[in-house]
């Protein structure tokens, strides 16, 4: 596959451009943040994204069940999950894949295949639907975990209301006992 030849000799740039696109979704001070903070325990969101794409890259030509790119793709979506992001903005970073490399090999002025572009597309509209489905579990889970949250607060509450209810059912005038307690 002359396509996955050139794609893999200009990795690198690939990756930096289809990095930039994705932290150019966040706001100015976050993207900027993400682009400069090389170290990954001061910044793991984008540490996690590096990793992510450079990983996703690998395996876009590797398998056609994505077995091994899943993983970075989830925590990818995860991340985009519990920030900020509609749906399309949270899984839009893999249809941004799709213009960098056409960018990229633009700048090769080499005639490529048109049957390898498009099988490069299916395969990346693929991982667009399968980080569909992850974003959708991810959002479920929390929700469910917010639903639950408030069950447990409520709960507390009611356990509360029902205690302070009991000691004034139960013993309507505790100070005034304690009083005639002492007088005798």
């Amino acid at each position: 596959m002359r396509l996955e030849k050139l794609l893999s000799e200009k990795k690198s740039a690939i990756i930096d451009k289809w990095f930039d696109v994705i932290i150019e979704t966040y706001p100015a001070d976050t993207s900027n943040f993400l682009r400069k903070q090389k170290n990954r325990f001061t910044n793991p969101v984008g540490q996690t994204i590096l990793q992510g794409i450079e990983n996703i890259f690998d395996g876009l030509f590797q398998s056609h069940d994505f077995e091994k790119i899943t993983p970075f793709l989830d925590s990818i979506i995860r991340i985009r999950a519990v920030q900020d992001f509609t749906p399309s903005q949270a899984v839009s970073f893999i249809f941004s894949l799709k213009k960098v490399l056409r960018e990229e090999l633009a700048s090769g002025r080499e005639e490529l295949p048109n049957a390898e572009l498009q099988e490069l597309d299916a395969r990346i509209d693929s991982l667009a639907l399968l980080c569909f489905d992850i974003f959708v579990q991810c959002r479920e889970k929390l929700y469910d975990i917010k639903a639950k949250e408030f069950q447990k607060m409520t709960y507390r509450l009611v356990q509360r209301a029902n205690k302070m209810g009991e000691v004034q059912e139960d013993d309507p005038a505790p100070a005034s006992r304690n009083i005639d307690n002492i007088k005798q």
